[in-house]
């Protein structure tokens, strides 16, 4: 049974370090460090943080319709099995080195340099802004459900599935390494430069120069907007695109069928001129 601690506040460093079994009830943390340090098995309802890095080392926390305000910066890293439902983190550098991390129905608002080298990830019905470089190096990523604004996402993710997603971030999925995305919106230059196994199943896509060196890129039943300029430079792929294609670079090999090519462009520095077939004929369905 959980000791419950109801309708108080605690402030200054560690007021509750290496507590386990306990349940917060519309407690208030004021401006402090660590305050929920090194515990486990906690459960915190509607409570609100303003102290610095209050859930480092945990294990076993469950976090529901909670505020993390700008205050509470690096509030979760170093953790294994942190849930947290219906909140809402104002906060950056909101989750680190997590294993075992499952989100729904939370907003964070200042998301830059969140979710790195986490594992083991859900997500269901998140919104993040201002999320420069979220899920770096992140291994074993579910979504469903994502809204996300900030450029550089997903850099060295590995075994990540997106679904019914709108990403407006430059630069996404670089490096990274077996990814599917369904059902979803890409906006934003140079997507998914250097990945490997990006597979992409009904997606709208827009940003000059996407998709280009790319190992084994698959598309299905998808659009490009028109400044998708100068797409697929030395990638290998598989591509089926029912929309115009702008223009085409120097692609390696496999093959690229699209509605029409506005122009298609092989230059002396092509490493396979004619390794790649491009088939102009789809039906198109947007332009």
């Amino acid at each position: 049974m959980k000791q419950v601690i109801k309708d108080k506040f605690f402030e200054g460093e560690r007021p509750l370090f290496a507590t386990h079994n306990i349940r917060l009830e519309n407690v208030k943390f004021y401006p402090g460090e660590s305050a929920i340090k090194e515990c486990k098995n906690v459960e915190a309802y509607q409570c609100e943080f303003m102290c610095k890095y209050p859930f480092w080392h945990n294990e076993n926390a469950l976090i529901e319709n909670s505020l993390f305000t700008v205050y509470s910066r690096a509030a979760i890293w170093y953790a294994k099995n942190i849930s947290m439902i219906n909140s809402r983190v104002e906060a950056p550098k909101m989750f680190r080195e997590i294993d075992g991390l499952y989100l729904e129905n939370v907003k964070l608002t200042s998301a830059g340099e969140t979710l790195w080298n986490c594992r083991d990830m859900k997500l269901r019905d998140v919104e993040a802004r201002g999320g420069d470089y979220i899920f770096m190096n992140g291994v074993n990523i579910d979504i469903d459900g994502f809204y996300l604004q900030g450029n550089y996402s997903f850099q060295d993710a590995k075994n990540v599935v997106i679904r019914n997603a709108k990403l407006d971030s430059k630069d996404a999925f670089w490096k990274t390494e077996n990814v599917t995305v369904y059902d979803s919106e890409i906006n934003g230059e140079y997507l998914g430069w250097h990945s490997k196994n990006l597979k992409l199943v009904n997606c709208k896509i827009s940003g000059t120069q996407p998709l280009c060196y790319c190992t084994n890129l698959i598309m299905e039943n998808c659009t490009m907007a028109e400044d998708c300029d100068l797409a697929f430079e030395y990638s290998t792929l598989e591509a089926v695109i029912t929309s115009s294609v702008t223009s085409i670079k120097n692609p390696t090999s496999g093959f690229i069928k699209c509605c029409s090519v506005g122009e298609i462009i092989i230059d002396e520095h092509c490493k396979n001129p004619a390794g790649c077939e491009i088939i102009s004929n789809q039906t198109c369905i947007a332009s």
